[in-house]
């Protein structure tokens, strides 16, 4: 009873660390982090919420600085007849430069990014489908070192009539996001 309650003990130890890892900020630094973002993607000092970007301008979350460079939706399959993903509405393939503005490498996966419809309505990342819209793998778990910079493409799975109105940009799943006008 004794080895299974400490078997117990240290499992829930490693999960609680297993949690945490990757994570190496502190408190101090991550609230840095938050205001800088919001300065960086317009907002004013003093306000409580950050302007948006837009299209072609630089918006900071933590230790990325993303650029939107395009967006175009109504696309139906892609990749190739024998390998590809056909969208369930259609896809809006988002075009989007990535670099890490921080200390030290940083991951960058599609699918911690989120895309709005007008009325708030909140579409997820496609990660199988991004696997046929970009050639190596650009926005799929890559590593990104201090300095360096990846530009790949962002897919989201929408019904065929809505548009899209604005993206919200993560540097990890946790972080606070930044905000990109599309329209």
């Amino acid at each position: 009873m004794r080895k299974a309650t400490t078997l117990a003990l240290l499992a829930t130890g490693l999960v609680a660390l297993g949690c945490g890892a990757g994570s190496t900020d502190d408190t101090a630094s991550s609230k840095a982090d938050s205001v800088s973002s919001k300065a960086d993607a317009g907002g004013a000092k003093g306000d409580d919420k950050p302007k948006t970007a837009k299209i072609g301008q630089p918006a900071r979350d933590g230790k990325f600085e993303f650029t939107v460079k395009s967006s175009k939706c109504g696309v139906a399959k892609i990749g190739t007849d024998m390998l590809g993903a056909k969208a369930q509405g259609q896809f809006c393939l988002v075009t989007v430069n990535v670099k890490n503005i921080g200390k030290e490498s940083q991951m960058f996966d599609g699918s911690s990014q989120k895309a709005y419809a007008a009325n708030g309505t909140e579409y997820s990342a496609d990660g199988g489908a991004a696997i046929y819209a970009n050639k190596n793998a650009e926005t799929f778990l890559n590593d990104i070192n201090p300095g360096n910079q990846v530009t790949g493409v962002v897919v989201f799975d929408i019904p065929k009539n809505v548009k899209l109105a604005k993206l919200e940009l993560h540097d990890s799943p946790f972080s606070g996001g930044v905000t990109v006008s599309l329209t």
